[in-house]
Order: C-alpha cells, then sequence, then structure tokens
C-alpha cells in the first residue's frame, strides 16, 4: 500500500480548520442529492460534482490513513501484523 498524504484542505473550511470526517460525509451526501434533482442548471451540476470528487478524494485519504495508523498499532513485537478477528457487537 502506498503511503498517502493526510487530507487536503478540499474539505476543510476556508480558515483552514481540521479535516471532519463526518461533516465531509454529510457535505457529500447533500452534494447528492441535490445532483440527483432533474431541475439542477448545468454549471451548478458540474461545480457540485466537482466538490462531490473533491470531498470523496479526502474521505478516501482519511480512511487510508486510519488503516495505515490501524495497521501500525496492530503489529507485534516482531514488526508483522497480528490478526484479530473481527467480532461485531450483537445488538
Amino acid at each position: 500500500m502506498t503511503k498517502r498524504p493526510t487530507p487536503t484542505a478540499d474539505a476543510s473550511s476556508a480558515a483552514g480548520s481540521a479535516f471532519d470526517f463526518e461533516a465531509s460525509m454529510r457535505e457529500l451526501e447533500s452534494v447528492v442529492a441535490r445532483l440527483e434533482q432533474p431541475e439542477v442548471p448545468l454549471e451548478e451540476a458540474l461545480a457540485a460534482f466537482e466538490r462531490g470528487v473533491a470531498l470523496t478524494r479526502a474521505c478516501r485519504d482519511a480512511l487510508e490513513a486510519a488503516e495505515q495508523k490501524v495497521e501500525l498499532l496492530s503489529r507485534g513485537v516482531d514488526g508483522r501484523g497480528i490478526a484479530v478477528p473481527f467480532e461485531p457487537d450483537d445488538e
């Protein structure tokens, strides 16, 4: 797996605050809902699509960074990965 940089400011506010994954996902859902509307003008649809692509990339980068952290934290003393079976909570 190639190392990716932390999420870019694409999904951050103009003030340069820290990346907020959940807020970015909510915004992406809003963008998708807007694009699903049939009356969206072409220029607005293109701008929304561009924003959606930027949000998707930033969220993907954040998920990949989190995966890398989990992999690093899951290594044993010999540096090899430790396989831990996933057991979901029974809710």
